[in-house]
């Protein structure tokens, strides 16, 4: 399982939805990436896990957005993201 996990500008909390393969989270990142680059565009996605989570947003409100996978955090011991280099 593929997290997915989008910041948004001016606002700490991030907005997460998970993809089952990594092709299927692959071309979902690079679909908001893509996006990013067209200001106004209105992104729906629903999350492979919980079928009923449904996130809409802007493409231009999207400050960052990262793909990891599930399991690594857990391995690792450690939270995903870029904070956890930070905390290093």
């Amino acid at each position: 399982m593929f997290i997915l996990e989008l910041t948004l500008k001016g606002t700490p909390i991030g907005l997460s939805f998970h993809r089952k393969s990594a092709e299927d989270a692959e071309a979902t990142y690079q679909e908001i990436i893509g996006a990013m680059k067209a200001p106004g565009e209105l992104l729906e996605f629903t999350c492979d896990r919980q079928t009923d989570k449904k996130i809409a947003v802007f493409a231009d409100s999207i400050a960052a957005v990262q793909m990891y996978e599930k399991s690594s955090a857990a391995a690792s011991g450690r939270p995903a993201g870029f904070f956890a280099v930070a905390a290093e």
